[in-house]
């Protein structure tokens, strides 16, 4: 094997001068990387601040159109609601004349008298006891006299009545 001894001079000199340009090159390139490096920490904090701002005001208009949209269906179930409960209403009030007829007809093959009959029953009384207010009393001796006959008549035995079965 052949030795160079001569080149190993000349390439330790050559290996120090691309050591010293490397490092001259280097330097300036970290410092463009510090620079750049606090260029984006001074805007990024801007940056971030910007996104902030712009995120609030998405959030304002996002929950101010969700808001709507929950007043708007509010507003359908509210009616759909009345409208349920028209429709119930009037289910019901057609039942209950169902059941008042029903009921009505029942009472009436039963013998039961109506609210009407029940009221033309107490004006007629009313009226009688107004006929007999106006009526002149009758005199005492009169009033006597039938008290002494029935006194002398003897009395009869009353004959038991039968009453009339139940309806059923």
């Amino acid at each position: 094997m052949v030795r160079k001894t001569s080149n190993s001079t000349e390439s330790s000199t050559g290996q120090q001068a691309q050591d010293a340009g490397a490092q001259g090159s280097t330097h300036p390139i970290w410092q463009a990387g510090l620079g750049a490096f606090a260029k984006a920490q001074e805007e990024g904090s801007r940056m971030f601040e910007a996104l902030v701002r712009e995120g609030s005001a998405i959030q304002r208009r996002t929950q101010a159109a969700a808001e709507e949209k929950m007043a708007e269906a509010a507003e359908r179930m509210a009616t759909m609601a009345g409208d349920l409960s028209g429709r119930a209403q009037g289910q019901w009030g057609k039942l209950e004349g169902i059941f008042e007829e029903r009921v009505s007809q029942a009472l009436q093959r039963l013998g039961v008298p109506t609210a009407a009959e029940v009221q033309a029953l107490h004006a007629r009384v009313a009226d009688l006891e107004q006929q007999l207010a106006a009526r002149p009393a009758p005199a005492k001796k009169a009033a006597a006299r039938p008290a002494a006959k029935a006194a002398t008549k003897p009395a009869k035995a009353a004959a038991p009545t039968k009453k009339a079965p139940a309806r059923r």
